[in-house]
C-alpha cells in the first residue's frame, strides 16, 4: 500500500472506525486511541490496497483491540473493587452493621402497621406513592404522611436525625 492509498484509506475510514469503537465503549479519547492503532497495524502489515478488505479488516481490529482494551480495564475495576471491600471492612464494621439490622427489625416492629405497611411496600417492593395508593385504596397524600410519619420515627429511633 503506498503513502497515498493509505491516506487516502485513512480520511474514508477513520471516522467510521473511531465512530465503531465509539458506540461500543461511550469514551471519546478510547475510540480515537484504538482507531488510530488499528490504521498503524494495518500500515505495519503492508498489504496490498484493496478498499474492501481492508475496510473489513480495519474492523475486525479495531473491534478486537477494544475487545483487550475492555478486559484489560474490567479486571483493573475487579481488582480496585476487590483491594477496596476487602480494606473497607473491618470487624468492627461488621458488628456496627449487626447491630444496626437488629435495631431497625425492632423499630420496624413498633411502628404502627398502617406506617410499615407503606413503608416497606415503598423499600421492598420498590413501588412509588401513586401505586401504592392504589393498591391500599387511599390517597396519595395519605400514604405521604404515613410514609414521613414512619421515616420520622425511624430516623428518631435509629439515632440518624435529630
Amino acid at each position: 500500500m503506498t503513502k497515498d492509498q493509505f491516506n487516502s484509506c485513512f480520511d474514508k475510514f477513520f471516522d467510521p472506525i473511531r465512530n465503531f469503537i465509539y458506540f461500543r465503549c461511550g469514551d471519546e479519547e478510547v475510540a480515537t486511541d484504538i482507531a488510530q492503532d488499528s490504521f498503524m497495524k494495518i500500515w505495519e502489515k503492508n498489504l496490498e490496497y484493496n478498499e474492501n478488505k481492508i475496510k473489513g479488516l480495519l474492523y475486525k481490529i479495531s473491534k478486537e483491540l477494544w475487545i483487550s482494551q475492555y478486559r484489560k480495564l474490567d479486571s483493573a475495576r475487579k481488582f480496585e473493587l476487590n483491594l477496596t471491600y476487602e480494606e473497607s471492612i473491618t470487624p468492627e464494621d461488621l458488628l456496627e452493621y449487626d447491630e444496626l439490622s437488629v435495631k431497625y427489625e425492632e423499630v420496624l416492629s413498633i411502628l404502627p402497621e398502617n406506617q410499615r405497611e407503606v413503608f416497606l411496600m415503598s423499600r421492598m417492593e420498590d413501588l412509588t406513592y401513586k401505586e401504592i395508593a392504589e393498591r391500599l385504596d387511599i390517597g396519595v397524600k395519605a400514604i405521604e404522611k404515613r410514609m414521613s410519619l414512619a421515616l420520622h420515627t425511624l430516623r428518631k429511633e435509629l439515632k440518624y436525625g435529630k
